[in-house]
């Protein structure tokens, strides 16, 4: 812990650079992120009081490949990104949390009362609940605290903001009340839990797992409850690409259904091998008895199965291309998963709104400007929001010019590969 003023005294005095430089990476951004520490710090004073305080940050992440299999089991590999949510947290030795996010309303929770309401699905106050609730059933120690959290993760993005705030909301719980103790792995999985049960939104591992445990990740989820993590050392830097993530501006409104309706086709292709998910069935039998799972399942749930055992073996060579040093197989692959993900996930449009098609116009135009600078691909959850490239430094201002001029200013963010997951960075 900290005096607040002396954060205050020691941020503005450049005293942190050098922290603030291995958590974003970029030097651009130190002035940005050190000014927004100073002024999380200050509302939180204006808040609450001044305090003995810690800092802790939950990072967005990117997915790479693997899209939509996690909640089948299945293999994918994310990275988490230099944007982020950070909590500014004291202790204040009662029973009640309280938590204000940026631009919000304060939240109130007795840590006495953490059954589910239903009036909280949908809302912060869900996630926060949920999340104490999962920390206090394992067994750690909770406690009353304040907290001040502003994220520039943008919402909807697919960068996974939701994932971010549920972590850093864990890991202010992990560093006050218990010596930073609670695993990654085990925040990742809480937070699932809160948006699952509390926030009533159906999600895989992966969001949250990646927020956590940070760097460029490989997560195999064929036993959910003790995910396999490897993280793949790898210096982005160094093959002159950057990793951009493109706004398009769709409309997420209304799209539960659509996200709802994947998991739920690829589980009836499983139940037709008499399993609950694709990661137990064998690729070999469903492609022989293809005929007959189109009449069950039907053809949108047989596609998207093909798309699983496709996306499988992509992630794998993604994985080898980067182990092996070979960036344009990496970018061979990540071309080709994107390519399943359009034409078999069908994750790029919602087919019950063809008129607006945001992601679609997005990659078509990134496909005609990139050419043999980079490649692009849907990003995330799909059907609105955003999509991922990873272009060529020589050409990543072009391309940014470009996008920006369709989508508009800074539709499209230019990012780089945090190390570090969620932590205490004070």
């Amino acid at each position: 812990m900290i005096n607040s003023v002396t954060a205050l005294e020691n941020f503005k005095n450049k005293e942190y650079d050098n922290l603030l430089k291995d958590i974003y990476v970029d030097d651009s951004v130190l002035d940005y992120q050190r000014l927004r520490y100073i002024q999380a710090i200050m509302q939180y004073e204006t808040l609450f009081c001044q305090d003995n305080i810690s800092i802790f940050s939950a990072p967005g992440r990117s997915e790479v490949c693997g899209n939509h299999t996690d909640h089948q089991h299945g293999k994918v590999l994310a990275t988490s990104i230099n944007l982020d949510t950070i909590g500014i947290a004291a202790k204040n030795n009662s029973n009640i949390v309280r938590v204000v996010s940026n631009g919000y309303d304060m939240i109130t929770i007795d840590v006495n009362d953490l059954e589910i309401r239903e009036d909280e699905a949908g809302c912060t106050e869900g996630l926060v609940r949920g999340v104490l609730r999962g920390i206090k059933d394992r067994g750690y120690e909770l406690g009353g605290f304040n907290a001040y959290t502003t994220s520039d993760v943008l919402i909807g993005s697919g960068l996974s903001s939701s994932a971010a705030f549920e972590n850093v909301i864990g890991t202010i719980v992990s560093g006050l009340f218990n010596d930073m103790k609670i695993d990654p792995i085990t925040i990742a999985q809480i937070s699932q839990f809160a948006e699952n049960v509390y926030f009533k939104k159906p999600c895989g591992l992966m969001d949250q797992m990646a927020c956590s445990v940070g760097g460029m990740i490989n997560i195999d989820f064929k036993n959910p409850e003790k995910p396999i993590v490897n993280k793949i050392d790898v210096d982005f830097e160094k093959y002159n690409y950057s990793l951009c993530i493109v706004d398009t501006k769709g409309s997420h409104v209304d799209l539960t259904d659509d996200y709802t309706m994947i998991p739920l086709e690829m589980k009836k292709v499983a139940n037709y091998f008499g399993k609950e998910v694709l990661r137990d069935c064998d690729s070999t039998k469903f492609y022989l008895h293809l005929n007959q799972i189109r009449k069950f399942a039907g053809d949108r749930a047989t596609l998207r199965a093909f798309h699983f055992f496709k996306e499988q073996q992509n992630v794998d060579d993604a994985v080898a291309a980067l182990r092996h040093d070979d960036f344009d197989e990496f970018l061979a692959v990540i071309k080709k998963s994107g390519n399943s993900s359009f034409k078999y996930l069908q994750n790029v449009y919602a087919s019950r709104d063809i008129q607006h098609q945001n992601v679609s116009v997005a990659l078509a135009l990134s496909g005609g400007l990139l050419l043999h600078y980079g490649v692009a691909r849907v990003h995330g959850g799909g059907f609105a929001g955003t999509i991922q490239a990873f272009v060529h430094n020589d050409f990543v201002d072009n391309y940014k010019g470009f996008i920006d001029s369709v989508f508009g200013e800074n539709s499209c963010r230019i990012l780089k590969v945090r190390n570090h997951g969620s932590i205490k960075v004070i």
